[in-house]
């Protein structure tokens, strides 16, 4: 055991961490898709897993076609944007239950990915032929350009959020009974929510593709995961920090802290030689803790469950 933590170097796992919290920011703007939905909606959309490869498969497509990378991210947002359409309107012209519909558009976007890229598993693009957005070749500019895109993202929801449009989809998260009593096409909003979403979680998947220097057909494997994982490891260490001044901007910001946080514990399994294939069971574990402090916070925070304690001391 002595020998194993004396093999380890500290100095190689200080030089990840800057790449870590690059793709920390890219998955932190895909989880700020899956808190729209997951808190917003109260929606678990697995579609997610399909848009994510959907906006990366678009964007690099577009760019060995000649396309701008700003551009082709764009046209990336609007895919995702379509596709989470399609699963609201599944879900609400159709009847389906949302977590079916989610699979059912992820199901199908199996395909469609593989047709954008010429039916081929991957495509390369090299940040040597195009001028990339984010590139692992400078970490350091990825940082700042995926930080800038962070903050214009958080303004641009709190600000859409606070519209009456944004609220309304808040209110039918909250209460689709009273939504609809008050005049809330609450249909309208969930399908809009769902669309928002996805537009987000493709975007991400766009800067991810031109990060990493690849698309794959896979790359969205687990997307849902990992945006819940970050939505309630954020929301966990914003509320131990700021309390009852976690507001909503702050759990916009907390949400893409949680994104870096988790690629930093990703890094350190990777670092501790860990088996990689057993990241998955690493990342469910987490999230299953992460889910259940706010309800065992509250359980201890309870006043029946206090007075059931003072009576016990009490016939003591």
């Amino acid at each position: 055991m002595a020998a194993y933590f004396l093999s380890l170097n500290p100095a190689n796992l200080l030089g990840r961490l800057p790449a870590s919290v690059a793709q920390g920011l890219i998955w932190g703007v895909m989880a700020l898709g899956v808190y729209i939905t997951f808190r917003m909606l109260d929606i678990a959309d697995l579609s997610v897993d399909g848009t994510f490869s959907t906006g990366a498969a678009v964007s690099v497509t577009l760019i060995l076609g000649g396309w701008n990378p700003w551009a082709a991210t764009g046209v990336a947002f609007l895919a995702g944007l379509l596709a989470g359409a399609v699963t609201g309107l599944l879900h609400t012209k159709l009847g389906i239950p949302a977590i079916l519909a989610g699979i059912l558009t992820q199901y199908a976007l199996y395909s469609i990915n593989l047709a954008i890229m010429g039916f081929q598993a991957n495509k390369a693009v090299s940040v040597d032929r195009f001028p990339l957005i984010l590139s692992g070749r400078n970490v350091n500019r990825a940082i700042l350009i995926g930080c800038i895109i962070a903050v214009i993202l958080i303004a641009a929801l709190y600000w859409f959020f606070g519209t009456e449009m944004g609220s309304a989809i808040r209110a039918t998260g909250c209460n689709p009974q009273m939504s609809r009593a008050q005049g809330i096409n609450i249909n309208t909003m969930k399908v809009i929510g769902l669309a928002l979403s996805n537009a987000l979680v493709a975007f991400a998947g766009a800067l991810a593709a031109q990060y990493s220097g690849f698309a794959d057909v896979n790359s969205g494997r687990g997307a849902i995961v990992i945006g819940l994982a970050a939505v309630i490891i954020g929301e966990v260490i914003g509320e131990a920090i700021l309390g009852k001044r976690l507001n909503f901007a702050f759990r916009l910001v907390f949400v893409v802290i949680g994104g870096i946080l988790y690629y930093i514990v990703y890094t350190l399994v990777m670092w501790l030689r860990l088996d990689s294939n057993m990241m998955k069971l690493f990342t469910a574990i987490i999230v299953a803790i992460f889910l259940a402090v706010p309800y065992l916070r509250a359980q201890s925070r309870s006043s029946f469950r206090r007075a059931g304690k003072q009576n016990r001391k009490e016939g003591k």
